[in-house]
């Protein structure tokens, strides 16, 4: 058993996690960061939670790029193939959860 307070998480570095849970190859993991990650796919699905700040949600669809402002309490579903990179708005927390080794 264990209580995470959210809000109150911060990573050594840019995009640092604590690992929450593996349940059967899904990993929940809980990120800080105050900088971009990179573009990238992930190899299965992810689920992105802003717990805390502001992230721009960059990501392509059918080649054309959109952006989307997520606030706390939004959620951002990329499905298998959505290409996307996350650029916080200052600090933010971030929940994923996604398979095992996945980028």
């Amino acid at each position: 058993m264990e209580i995470i307070r959210g809000r109150e998480f911060k990573a050594d570095k840019a995009w640092g996690a604590k690992d929450i849970a593996n349940m059967n190859g899904i990993t929940t993991r809980l990120h800080w960061t105050d900088k971009p990650y990179q573009w990238h796919v992930n190899d299965g699905q992810e689920v992105f939670v802003v717990l805390d700040g502001t992230v721009e949600m960059l990501y392509k669809e059918n080649g054309l790029e959109y952006a989307c402002v997520l606030n706390s309490g939004d959620i951002f579903y990329a499905s298998i193939g959505t290409e996307h990179v996350a650029h916080p708005k200052g600090e933010v927390r971030i929940l994923v959860v996604e398979s095992e080794g996945s980028v």
